[in-house]
């Protein structure tokens, strides 16, 4: 299968469960979630949804209930998409805006001593 196909297939269900989510996933608790990929299986069955989750003390609590959601989410998914088969969705976390944190933090803290050595 075509990678362009892919990304096209890629950018659909991403936007189909941003709307799924947001619109027909009536849970307050879940907080603020944001999709941020979507990988697909070169075969089209398998869907790897990674999912920012802005509360941090709460990122486990909300994937799980996302997990448990995931098959409420799926049949949503398969009245909004035309495709021979609606692929298994597999949600994950995404935590590269806490390791961009990180390094941010890091660069500061090498600036900050760099001008405390510049001062003495």
């Amino acid at each position: 299968m075509s990678s362009h196909r892919i990304d096209k297939v890629e950018n659909l269900i991403k936007h189909e469960l941003s709307l799924i989510l947001l619109h027909k996933v009536k849970d307050v608790d879940l907080g603020l979630i944001t999709l941020t990929n979507v990988r697909v299986s070169p075969d089209l069955r398998i869907a790897s949804v990674y999912i920012s989750i802005f509360e941090k003390e709460k990122r486990e609590i909300v994937l799980e209930r996302v997990k448990q959601k995931s098959g409420f989410i799926r049949t949503e998914l398969a009245h909004r998409i035309s495709l021979r088969f609606v692929p298994e969705l597999r949600f994950f976390l995404d935590d590269t805006l806490d390791y961009v944190e990180k390094i941010e933090g890091l660069i500061k803290k090498i600036h900050e001593n760099d001008q405390q050595k510049e001062e003495s």
